[in-house]
């Protein structure tokens, strides 16, 4: 009730979305398009940046079909992840986020790219950079919000903020503070997966920074081991903090660093380019064939976090120069508009409506309480006994009763 026609198209684009998330491993990437429209044909769209691969075929085009319903999806999933960052970095600089907050804005193609070719019943786990990947496994931009802002109907409970969301309903994983940490997770994940032979396939995510770290290799020996169906996501946003690729690795050919699994680069800033490559690695990971390596060639227009300017390593022509030519919310927004024919004032009407949605979230985010004091001894453990002894800043500021354990 008292939703407008567009607001009513908005909704029923997410819906699909959720309904194909939850379908079965394998199932068909998008779900039937006469859902939400009717079906329209096909068009082409070139890639500008060929596939490069590694001990493997790779997925060898230079183009792919797509129809209006498809593209109206993923770009107005990314739409919505930029608007929401874009938000982030106005409450931060209000000081109504305050800590780490690290930015996705640029890289979205990966998350929804990734996302349009898997479904839930698959794991993903990264890192620190994680606001939009939880959007994408079904939460809400008022739960993120909230949980940025120290609220407590945060999706942590306002107690993990900007680096600490987690679904594991949906099987993600977090939100990794530590860097690196959740590479050895991912192919725990994997194994899982193996374990109870689900037919599922892990996603363990990681920055070009990271890409240097010892356990990466580790888990990566011990996935290639036990065959494990893992997919190694490597998200070159060209930084490792403040240090370029070419300054931090010896070797910047992250899909290589396997080097006895098969690897794939694709361009990050094309969302359907990353779509066929995820296709290509899940359908090696599900026949029993073992680990692959992802990398996907992006770029974030914020700094590392909000407290880098990112203009000291980098200057300002170069981050409007990638907006300018790749910026993959635009890429696909021109599909729509010079391949798909859909008129402007569609568009523009979806954006007006999506921002209208992401202000009323943020409202109730702001509108809700902070967590109470005793909450910061809950959850340490599963199944908490209430008298547990927890030592205070000094004795005399403790809880539960000295000598209790979980």
């Amino acid at each position: 009730p008292g939703m407008s026609s567009v607001e009513a198209m908005v909704e029923s684009i997410m819906s699909i979305s959720l309904a194909r998330r939850i379908a079965r491993p394998g199932a068909r990437a998008l779900a039937p398009a006469s859902r939400a429209f009717s079906a329209s044909p096909s068009f082409t769209v070139e890639f500008d940046t060929p596939f490069k691969a590694y001990m493997c075929d790779g997925p060898g085009m230079s183009s792919v079909e797509a129809t209006k319903e498809e593209v109206m999806e993923l770009w107005s999933t990314m739409y919505k992840m930029r608007r929401m960052e874009l938000a982030a970095d106005q409450l931060y600089k209000a000081k109504q986020i305050r800590g780490f907050c690290h930015l996705y804005d640029g890289q979205e193609a990966v998350c929804v790219g990734m996302e349009s070719a898997i479904t839930w019943k698959d794991s993903i786990i990264t890192a620190y950079r994680d606001h939009c990947h939880q959007l994408s496994r079904g939460d809400s931009v008022e739960s993120i919000m909230a949980e940025l802002m120290g609220k407590s109907t945060g999706c942590a409970k306002g107690k993990g903020g900007s680096m600490h969301m987690y679904m594991a309903k949906n099987n993600f994983f977090g939100g990794n503070g530590i860097v690196g940490a959740q590479q050895p997770l991912g192919a725990g994940l994997a194994f899982a997966h193996k374990y109870r032979g689900d037919g599922s396939v892990a996603f363990t995510l990681y920055g070009d920074g990271a890409a240097n770290q010892g356990q990466l290799f580790e888990a990566m020996n011990m996935a290639a081991l036990w065959k494990l169906p893992c997919i190694f996501v490597c998200e070159n946003n060209r930084y490792g903090m403040g240090t370029s690729t070419a300054r931090g690795s010896a070797m910047p050919e992250y899909y290589k660093r396997g080097q006895y699994m098969p690897g794939v680069c694709a361009d990050g800033m094309n969302v359907l380019a990353v779509r066929e490559a995820v296709k290509y690695a899940t359908a090696h990971c599900r026949s029993g064939a073992g680990p692959f390596v992802l990398e996907f060639d992006t770029y974030r227009y914020h700094g590392h976090s909000m407290s880098d300017p990112g203009v000291t390593y980098r200057d300002r022509t170069e981050v409007a120069g990638v907006r300018e030519s790749r910026d993959p919310v635009n890429k696909a927004r021109a599909w729509l508009t010079d391949k798909a024919g859909v008129p402007e004032a569609e568009l523009k009407a979806i954006e007006v409506a999506t921002r209208k949605s992401i202000d009323a979230e943020i409202a109730l985010a702001k509108a809700a309480s902070a967590p109470p004091d005793s909450d910061i001894i809950d959850c340490i453990y599963v199944g908490q006994n209430p008298k547990m002894f927890v030592r205070g800043c000094d004795m005399s500021k403790s809880h539960g009763e000295f000598g209790v354990s979980c």
